[in-house]
Order: C-alpha cells, then sequence, then structure tokens
C-alpha cells in the first residue's frame, strides 16, 4: 500500500490535533473515513496495514475498525484475520435514489437469469473507478463464486467492467485508468492500455464482454450493459463461474443474458431504435 501523510494520534496535544485536522471530533470522522477508503481500495486490510499506512498506533486502528464494525460499515474476515467493507456500506449507498431504484428494478431479473443459468449474477455500476457489485443472485449450483455484493472490482480485469469502460470516451478512460500500464491479478490480465483499447472496441461493437481468468483463475465471465432513458450505459449485468464449469461463449448464455439487459434497462426508461 502506498503510504499516506502521517496522521497525529491519539495522544496529540488538542493544539497539533487542530494544526493536523481540525478537533478531535473531526479528526476521528476523517480517520474513519481514512479507514474506509483504504478498504474500499484495497479489498482487505489488517490492523497493522492500515496503522502504517495512516501513521497511527495501531492500538488507535483497533478502536477504529472496532466503531466501524459495530456500526456494519466494516466486517472481519475471521478466517484471515483482516477487516474488509461491509453492509452498512450497501444500507448507504441504497439511500441513493437511482441506486435503489436500479437494484429494485434489477432483482427479478438477476434471479431468473440465475436460476436459468445455473450461475452466478451480478448487478455492478460505475464509481470511483471500479466496478461495484451492487447485487447479486446465485444459481442452484452448490459449487459457485463468492459473494461479491459492495466487492470494488478493476475495471480492465472483470467483464462488468469492461462493459463500463467501453461506454466512457476514451479521455474518461483515460482519466479512471492513468498510465499506460494497468496492475496485473493473473497471468491473463491485460496490462497495458493499448490491448484494452482494441478489447474495448469489439466490446462497444458486440455489445458484450467477457473475461476469462484475468481477475481470479479458474473465474470467467460474460457481461451485456445496462441504459437508462437517455441509451447512457449505467451498469452491468455479467454471469460468472468457474472455468471448467461455465462456458461464456455459449450462445444460449448469451441469449439469456441480453433478454435480462434489455428488460432491465426498459424498466430504466431505455427504449430501443
Amino acid at each position: 500500500m502506498a503510504p499516506a501523510a502521517p496522521v497525529a494520534d491519539a495522544g496529540t496535544a488538542p493544539e497539533a490535533a487542530a494544526e493536523i485536522g481540525g478537533s478531535p471530533g473531526v479528526q476521528s470522522v476523517d480517520r474513519a473515513a481514512t479507514v474506509l477508503q483504504i478498504l474500499a481500495r484495497e479489498g482487505l486490510a489488517g490492523v497493522s496495514e492500515i496503522a502504517a499506512e495512516m501513521g497511527i498506533h495501531k492500538s488507535t486502528a483497533s478502536r477504529l475498525l472496532g466503531a466501524l464494525v459495530a456500526r456494519e460499515l466494516v466486517q472481519q474476515d475471521h478466517e484471515r484475520g483482516k477487516y474488509q467493507l461491509g453492509f452498512g456500506i450497501l444500507r448507504l449507498a441504497a439511500a441513493i435514489p437511482g441506486r435503489l431504484n436500479l437494484v429494485q428494478e434489477a432483482g427479478p431479473y438477476l434471479r431468473e437469469l440465475a436460476a436459468s443459468a445455473r450461475e452466478t449474477v451480478n448487478l455492478a455500476v460505475l464509481r470511483s473507478g471500479y466496478a461495484v457489485n451492487v447485487d447479486q443472485a446465485r444459481g442452484p449450483s452448490t459449487l459457485g463464486t463468492q459473494d461479491w455484493v459492495g466487492s470494488l472490482t478493476p475495471l480492465h480485469a472483470t467483464a462488468s467492467g469492461k462493459v463500463l469502460l467501453a461506454a466512457l470516451t476514451a479521455d474518461e478512460r483515460g482519466a479512471l485508468l492513468g498510465g499506460t500500464r494497468l496492475p496485473r491479478f493473473t497471468s491473463r490480465t491485460l496490462t497495458t492500455r493499448a490491448r484494452l483499447e482494441d478489447e474495448l472496441l469489439e466490446v462497444a461493437h458486440a455489445g458484450s464482454a467477457t473475461a476469462r481468468e484475468e481477475y481470479e483463475i479458474g473465474l470467467v465471465s460474460l457481461a451485456v450493459p445496462v441504459r437508462d432513458h437517455r441509451g447512457v450505459v449505467i451498469a452491468g449485468i455479467s454471469v460468472s463461474g468457474p472455468e471448467f464449469r461455465f462456458d461464456p461463449s455459449a450462445p444460449e448464455v448469451l441469449a439469456a443474458l441480453q433478454d435480462a439487459g434489455l428488460e432491465v434497462s426498459r424498466r430504466m426508461g431505455y427504449s430501443p431504435a
């Protein structure tokens, strides 16, 4: 993790605290927000990692995490002992009318698609340079993918992310992705902007995107866009599953996914030409 500027710790004198981040109350809010930003970026992080990045004692980081856990804004992965964003974040996000409406309208179609495809279906939107999964429906298989709700996933390495990127202008993509090199997650991740741009042209033409073990080994996915009343892409619906079982190139899977994407788009006011 990239180091952040040190923040005064709990024992800092009031004058110094005010100089660094305002009143102690404001400082606590600032620290809590910083913890949430770290977890949004990293996915999982331990107390030591968070304390080191913020320049505070582990005990202070632990108290911050405890307060956030109590509010369900953060939850602990007990197997690994690390922390991640909690479902309380989703409840706050659901208060945004547009997002709440999208989740409500898409829900029945996600469940229907998951039942027919027999795989996991996700609904993702663009937020802060990531594809954030705001809803999920699981297929009937006992061996499924993980719970992705609330996860911030990389745009260039996921099918939904590619659908969202393909709808942007080149300048908008540049602002989100930064330089010419992109983070590698597996040996199949597209790590150059040039290769990604070529694929995004194909995505825009085809109206769908695939990701084959680009974010996680063994995970493949297929996604299509969801449009609003203006025809603007506002989300992506994806079907994903284990590589050994799910074939994203199967015509019947694409047809069912396109139907779901179109129906949700219509529910959001979209009228195909």
